[in-house]
């Protein structure tokens, strides 16, 4: 479940990060990107653990926000999806599937 976590937090960090502030970027990438702990990054900033950590669920609530607002994530969840089918429909040579698969990933543009 923790590693489900990090690796939804990563996904939303990397569409949205540009919609966050220089410190919230830092805290994040330090985070979830360098694996570096909360007293590392509390050290490096010269903040309270407390402040690091409080940005940081703070940040993570936030993307979360985004993603129930614009989807970008959800979206590419279904294209890659997608994408899976039309690979495996492409082994067995489902002309009708493939077309199929194709009209519906137009609609996630």
């Amino acid at each position: 479940m923790l590693l489900e976590r990090t690796t939804r937090v990563n996904f939303l960090y990397d569409f949205y990060h540009s919609l966050l502030t220089d410190k919230q970027r830092a805290y994040m990438q330090a985070y979830y990107l360098d694996d570096y702990s909360l007293g590392e990054i509390a050290e490096e900033h010269e903040v309270s653990r407390q402040a690091v950590y409080d940005n940081v669920k703070r940040t993570e609530a936030m993307l979360e926000q985004y993603e129930e607002k614009l989807k970008l994530f959800e979206k590419f969840q279904q294209r890659m999806e997608i994408i899976q089918q039309l690979e495996e429909q492409l082994q067995v040579m489902d002309k009708e599937r493939i077309t199929a698969l194709l009209h519906t990933l137009k609609e996630y543009e």
